[in-house]
Parts: C-alpha cells; structure tokens; sequence
C-alpha cells in the first residue's frame, strides 16, 4: 500500500495523487446533495428545509474532523518518508487513541445539545422536528464519520490516495439506495435520510476495515504504540487544529447564510440549503490541492527533501490558478 512520493516527476506525482483526492471531495459533496434531490422527490418543503439544515451542520462536523486528521495524516507521511515505519506504527497508534476521545466527545456533547444547535440556527417552526430527527440520528453515526477520516488519514500518510475514494464512493452508492428505500418506499422523511446517510457511513468503515487488513502496510501496532504521547499527540494537534479552525470558519459563514434565510421561511431556507451544496462544489480544487500539498511535502519533508516539498508547493500553486 506504502507509496513513494519523494521520487519521480513533481507535477506527475501532484496530479496522480490529487485526482483521487478531488473525487473524494466531489463524491462528499454528492453525498449531501443527493439528500436534498431525493427529499426534493418524496418529501415536502418543511422536509427539504429539514435535510438541509440538518445536512449543512453536519458538513461543517465533517470539514472540522477531516481538519484535524490533516494532522495525522502529516505526521505519518514524514514517518513514512523517513522510512521509519516504527515511528509511523506510534503515529497511527496515537491518531487512533486520539479521534476516539474525540468521537466519544463529539457523540456524547452534540446529543445533548441537539436541541439547542436547532434552535441556534433559526430553523423554521415547521422544520424543527425534522431537524432534530435528522441530527439527532447523524450524531449517532460521529463515530463512523471519525473513523472513517482515521483509516483515510492513515492511507494518505502513506501516499495511497486512490483506497479513500473507493470508500466514499461505496458510501455515496448506499446512501443513494438508502435514500430511495427509506424516504421513498418507507416514507421516512428526513429521519430517512439521515438513518439512510449512517448507515452508508457504517458499510463504508466496514469495507474500509477489511481494506486496511488485507493490504500490507509494513506497519505492525503494539500495545505501546497507543499510549498517549505528548509529542506526538501534540504534533498532530499542532497541525490539524489549525486546519480545522481554518476550515470550520469558512463553514460558519455558511451557518450564518443558513441562519439569514430560515429567518425568511420555509421556500428560502430550503432554496439556500440547495445553492450551498452547489456553491461547496467551487472549493474542491484547492481543498484537494491543500491536502496533496500537505501528504506530499510530508514524505519529502521527512525524507529530508525540504527542496522537493518547496517545488511541490510552486506546483501545486500553478496547478491550481
């Protein structure tokens, strides 16, 4: 599974490994809107404004957690790079012990202020109940959303970008099908959707998990290896958090469009809730060129290639505009 990318073509090597990244990104994006264009089908405005509500807190969870494993995924590509593939076994043991704090934290806090985050956004009277139905189930699921950015973070770091966009393409796939059993067979509603999305977050962890133990790593965990380190810890903190205020702060804005129009009512909150999803589709080019950068740089950086991380950048930058 391990891949070099501190050898070869520059541009080759950014345009290789960022493809798969974009069509992550895209396959995410999709997985969101298809909500909203199967809820358009079956259910009424209230419920459309429910999905999209429901669906634009929950992206912004997901963009924060995909932030914070940038870190791990740093951290073990420079582990990786330097071929110290004991150092790597820490990092991934470190990252796991890390993000199921963080999973039982989120799980458990977002719960109990389920209620509040509704009431919080302005949502309309008419859509409260399908909002707290549809967040209260997709809080349910944090632990797979956390894991499944774990297992990704760990294939990056070791230059396979291709393995984490086959898991969300299954997970795009079942929640389509979800969608369409429960929202238009079973008549669901917006607890269809949701129930529809954490369920194809659990088959996608699964395939991922079988994944991950059939290709060979050359990494082997011990016991140790998921101590706390507050070296390592820190270091993946140092990097991801920064990532995730970045990131979440661009998706506040968008909270706060989302406050603005369920303040004007059910047909804009719904019609606002479409156009985000659409609007997010704009940022998947430099969020993929972000994270190529950052995977990229990281082996090279520990291979000690600072000048090849440099031109990784310029490249990257080129690519980009």
């Amino acid at each position: 599974m391990e891949k070099n990318l501190t050898t070869g073509s520059v541009p080759r090597t950014i345009v290789v490994f960022a493809l798969p990244y974009l069509l992550s990104y895209f396959l995410q994006t999709l997985y969101g809107m298809a909500d909203l264009f199967i809820a358009g089908q079956f259910i009424g405005v209230d419920g459309i404004t429910a999905v999209a509500n429901g669906s634009q807190v929950l992206y912004m969870l997901t963009v924060v957690i995909v932030g914070l494993a940038m870190g791990s995924t740093v951290t073990i590509g420079r582990a990786v790079g330097a071929n110290r593939l004991d150092r790597a076994a820490e990092a991934v043991g470190n990252t796991i012990t890390l993000f199921v704090a963080v999973a039982a934290l989120l799980t458990v806090t977002l719960l109990l202020g389920v209620h509040g985050i509704v009431t919080l956004i302005g949502t309309p009277a008419e859509a409260v109940e399908g909002t707290t139905q549809y967040l209260s189930i997709c809080f349910v699921g944090i632990p797979f959303i956390v894991a499944y950015n774990i297992i990704s973070s760990i294939f990056r770091g070791m230059g396979d970008s291709k393995s984490p966009m086959w898991f969300i393409a299954v997970a795009c796939v079942c929640n389509i099908a979800f969608d369409y059993l429960f929202m238009g067979c079973f008549r669901l509603g917006p607890a269809g959707a949701a129930l529809g999305t954490t369920l194809a977050q659990t088959i996608s962890v699964l395939v991922a998990l079988v994944a991950i133990r059939r290709k060979r790593t050359g990494i082997r965990l011990r016991p140790v290896d998921f101590r706390p380190r507050r070296d390592m810890t820190g270091g993946i903190l140092k990097i991801g958090v920064p990532t995730a205020v970045q990131d979440g702060c661009i998706q506040v804005a968008f909270i706060i469009i989302t406050v603005i129009a369920n303040h004007r009512g059910l047909t804009d909150a719904a019609a606002v809730g479409v156009v985000e999803k659409v609007i997010s589709a704009l940022f998947l080019v430099p969020s993929s060129m972000l994270a190529t950068v950052s995977a990229v740089s990281a082996q090279n950086i520990g291979a000690g290639k600072p000048e090849r991380a440099a031109l990784t950048l310029r490249y990257a930058t080129l690519i980009t505009i």
